[in-house]
């Protein structure tokens, strides 16, 4: 739309000898009548205009482009320049496909700081946030008053419905006019892509070999059908109706709420809030027990930051990662995010017997530091050659019987005899899968354009077998080193 500027004669100003500057006194007349002229020898000289040098008017000067205090150069992928009043900025990084999907990678080496140093910054008019608890609060608030939606929203339960309730708003911001989300929802994973449980069929969960977990799946998709049934049935307003035409598609927008959603406490003004938050770009950074990367809320500008650790140095060409969750095992990261570890240092195996191991003895032998919930490994004490221990071997020496009585030693018979019933619990286990690793892992390369969630179920159950056979190794090589 155009616009119309009104200049007005500078006739209310003047200007002194020694520089240009303005005044916001009267009017002041340069002459004076000819009774007091001809009775004051005193002229008023004129001003030439062109010995002034006059700023230019504010109107056509350049808008001031805010400096980041990023060090790194910044990115410029053509898929986030959308137009936006504040618009996402990326530094350092580059957007692409890897070995896990797409993801966040480092564009140039980064040294290590003893700061942290942002890579990303998204302001919240991109982000679909909810509040955790009522009244719902969304920033920003997209939602017109007395839109059905909200009543679709209102009716969850506000313990457990989370993700349906984020679920519903995604599929409103795919339908909304001129919506951000129209466009970056070109970046989300579609249905054939999503490796969310919540897609899977029957038979791709008797793949998991994991009744409990496969149960579990099962509630949660008849949990997330009913809830379409009853607000998506044949009465409801087209406006409604568009936004999910069948239950696949609102069990997508769940699956996308449960596997892209960010859990944090922000800040607006005096407000804060916990909330439930989908935030773009940032979504694509994939999940690694060691992350190089952290989230941070800005609040002062209302940002979410994505942070570079202090100290982490970081290679071109390596992936920018973040810990999804910490302290779950892997039937949790599948349940909620549809991939599971086979070094996940919080997975556990039950054993069922009463045999125990020494536990500082264990801890020494594969030099590992810390209080159980901080269990981590001394890398300085080890060869450069030994990669034996990972993740899967914390979780052995957290899962693992174990006892320990002040400075009483183990006895080396006993830790011998320890091994060998721990073992044969670990061959038990392994024996009660109906396939082998080894099957699995034949199947896998096999595979081909096999369904995500099928392929996302065989690697949970060759994750686990791998686990078991490597607490069983851990065994062996503790009573190789133990001294007897």
């Amino acid at each position: 739309m155009a616009s119309s500027v009104a200049f007005h004669p500078l006739t209310h100003c003047f200007f002194t000898s020694q520089s240009p500057r303005w005044s916001a006194r009267p009017a002041c007349p340069l002459t004076r009548n000819r009774e007091n002229s001809s009775n004051n020898n005193n002229t008023v000289r004129p001003i030439k205009a062109s010995s002034l040098e006059i700023p230019p008017f504010p109107l056509f000067q350049p808008p001031v482009v805010e400096e980041s205090s990023s060090e790194l150069e910044p990115a410029d992928p053509d898929f986030y320049k959308i137009g936006y009043v504040r618009s996402m900025r990326a530094y350092g990084v580059e957007f692409k496909e890897g070995p896990d999907g797409f993801g966040v990678y480092a564009s140039k080496d980064v040294q290590p700081l003893r700061r942290a140093r942002m890579i990303m910054e998204i302001p919240i008019e991109l982000m679909l946030t909810i509040s955790k608890k009522l009244p719902w609060m969304f920033f920003p608030d997209i939602i017109p008053v007395g839109h059905p939606i909200f009543d679709i929203i209102n009716s969850t339960d506000p313990e457990t419905d989370w993700d349906l309730r984020l679920a519903s708003l995604l599929l409103f911001s795919f339908d909304c006019k001129d919506s951000f989300w129209q466009l970056y929802g070109d970046f989300l994973p579609s249905v054939d892509e999503c490796t969310s449980l919540l897609l899977a069929t029957e038979e791709d969960l008797l793949e998991l070999q994991d009744q409990n977990l496969a149960s579990t799946m099962k509630k949660q998709q008849q949990r997330a059908l009913e809830f379409w049934e009853k607000n998506w049935h044949s009465g409801v307003p087209l406006k409604i109706k568009r936004l999910a035409r069948d239950p696949e598609r609102f069990i997508w927008a769940v699956g996308m709420a449960q596997s892209r959603c960010i859990n944090m406490q922000m800040r607006i003004g005096a407000l804060v809030q916990d909330a439930n938050m989908l935030v773009p770009y940032a979504d694509m950074l994939n999940h690694s027990f060691e992350p190089n990367c952290f989230f941070h809320w800005r609040f002062k500008d209302r940002m979410l930051e994505v942070m570079i650790n202090a100290g982490q140095q970081i290679k071109k060409g390596e992936e920018m990662t973040v810990n999804y969750m910490n302290g779950h095992k892997n039937d949790k990261f599948m349940q909620r995010y549809g991939f599971s570890s086979s070094v996940n240092p919080w997975d556990v195996i039950q054993f069922s017997g009463n045999t125990r191991i020494h536990l500082d003895s264990f801890l020494s032998v594969f030099n590992i530091s810390g209080l159980p919930e901080e269990y981590h490994h001394n890398s300085q004490l080890t060869s450069n050659a030994d990669t034996f221990v990972d993740g899967a071997i914390i979780a052995a020496a957290r899962t693992l019987p174990t006892w320990s009585d002040g400075d009483v030693p183990p006895l080396p018979s006993r830790e011998r005899k320890a091994v060998k019933e721990l073992q044969e619990e670990c061959q038990q286990m392994l024996s009660e899968f109906p396939t082998t690793s080894e099957e699995d892992q034949k199947l896998l390369d096999t595979m081909q354009e096999a369904r995500r969630p099928l392929e996302a179920a065989i690697k949970y159950r060759l994750h686990r077998k791998k686990f078991i056979k490597k607490v069983a190794q851990a065994l062996d090589i503790y009573q190789e080193r133990l001294l007897f």
